[in-house]
């Protein structure tokens, strides 16, 4: 057995965690297992570690660019071969935890819209993105296609891809969405925290009716471009509307599960059967606020607080930020949160949608807590064997770790592909 860093080792010692052998069925993991042995420190054994290195991970969001350039770092100025303690992400350690293909975000705040620099500032960060791939061309590999994926990860290198985390960076043009997948895109989340004339976010008031015309227009532009729709952000109205309105199957891809945690990130159940039925993936987010139903109820209420700040000073957000941090200070999270539950959302969205309809998305350097044991891009032999312990078969664990986000990727590129030819078959008529 070996321990991951960061995993409590002085106690780990301590404690067994011994594999589950009960019975699996088709809806994934046995409902026998006892609360005790489900809360026990995982040991991470040489069965997941062979397992990682035969189905390397496929992890659906990364915000690694943005926390590069918020603290003014360039990628030349830092030395991703080393350890950075301040970070979750280094090379040492995705190679440790056994990352083999990586959405990074682009992520630009939603401020660069009333701005109207947006597209410009999602431009420079997929500048980043290039940048990581040219200056560790040995390690990173820009992807563009599931065959690239494929070729790279067999290669030995950690596919690169670039996700575009809200529709505010098209500026409200067709002509943008079809420039920022020239540039490498391959997935936008429509929404980021705020509504826009199109789609509605979970974070602000409705404006569109969950997914207006135009909305619907764009969908359809990103399943002709081969460009994966990605849900989490949205509104559950925009949800829905987007699984009616595309053709490709879509991704939530940093999202939980919202009957365990009840925050509005999170993907309530009837909208994971209509991802069923659509063939999507929801990859399940780390951050404790929407991991741990403790902190989602205490977010909720920190969310609420933050409103009341702003209409009591409306022309202060110094002000704003001054009190909601003491509140934050009176009010702290749980610190209950470990990885048991997140493998309770894996569990849920397996129960709901069935297993060929989850995967990760961790929003590693993107979010400001996260559950015991999975404290960076390391620990994702933790998940494995959790999901070993809980009685998930190898082949399931595969489609978790990165199978089943491999398969919407295909999918999207095979729709993409068949519209263009009943294009040109319309064309020639």
């Amino acid at each position: 057995m070996i321990y991951l860093r960061n995993v409590f080792c002085a106690a780990a010692s301590l404690v067994a965690c011994p594999f589950l052998g009960a019975d699996v069925d088709s809806g994934g993991p046995s409902a026998k297992e006892s609360t005790t042995s489900k809360r026990a420190l995982i040991v991470v054994t040489d069965q997941a570690i062979r397992i990682h290195k035969a189905a390397p991970v496929f992890d659906g969001h990364n915000d690694l660019p943005w926390t590069l350039r918020k603290s003014g770092r360039a990628v030349g100025k830092i030395d991703l071969r080393m350890n950075q303690l301040d970070l979750h992400t280094d090379i040492p350690r995705l190679r440790r935890g056994g990352v083999g293909a990586q959405f990074w975000s682009v992520y630009v705040p939603v401020s660069t819209a009333t701005h109207n620099n947006a597209l410009t500032a999602t431009l420079e960060q997929i500048a980043v993105v290039r940048e990581l791939t040219k200056q560790y061309s040995d390690v990173f590999e820009l992807a563009l296609t599931a065959e690239d994926v494929t070729r790279i990860r067999r290669d030995g290198k950690i596919a690169s891809l670039i996700g575009v985390e809200g529709g505010h960076s098209i500026e409200n043009s067709l002509n943008v969405l079809r420039q920022l997948y020239r540039e490498g895109a391959r997935y936008m989340t429509l929404t980021h925290s705020m509504s826009l004339d199109w789609a509605d976010s979970c974070s602000d008031e409705p404006i569109s009716g969950g997914l207006s015309a135009f909305g619907e227009e764009i969908v359809h532009e990103m399943n002709r471009l081969g460009m994966i729709v990605d849900l989490s952000h949205v509104s559950p109205a925009c949800m829905r509307k987007a699984l009616e309105t595309t053709k490709a199957p879509v991704i939530f891809s940093h999202s939980s599960a919202r009957a365990v945690a009840d925050h509005p990130r999170n993907v309530p159940d009837d909208v994971l059967l209509m991802t069923k039925k659509n063939g999507g993936v929801v990859m399940v987010n780390f951050f404790s606020d929407f991991v741990n139903p403790v902190d989602a109820a205490r977010s909720r209420k920190r969310t609420a607080q933050r409103e009341k700040l702003r209409q009591l000073h409306p022309d202060d957000d110094e002000k704003v930020t001054s009190e909601l941090r003491q509140w934050e200070l009176k009010n702290p999270r749980s610190d209950r949160c470990t990885v048991h539950d997140l493998l309770d959302h894996i569990d849920q969205i397996v129960k709901v949608a069935g297993i060929d309809h989850v995967g990760l998305g961790s929003d590693y350097d993107g979010v400001p807590a996260l559950p015991a044991q999975l404290e960076d891009v390391s620990t994702y032999p933790v998940i494995t064997q959790g999901l070993l312990d809980r009685g998930y078969t190898e082949v399931e664990i595969r489609k978790v770790l990165g199978g089943n986000v491999m398969r919407v990727f295909r999918q999207v590129e095979q729709v993409s592909s068949k519209l263009l030819q009943q294009k040109q078959v319309g064309s020639s008529e």
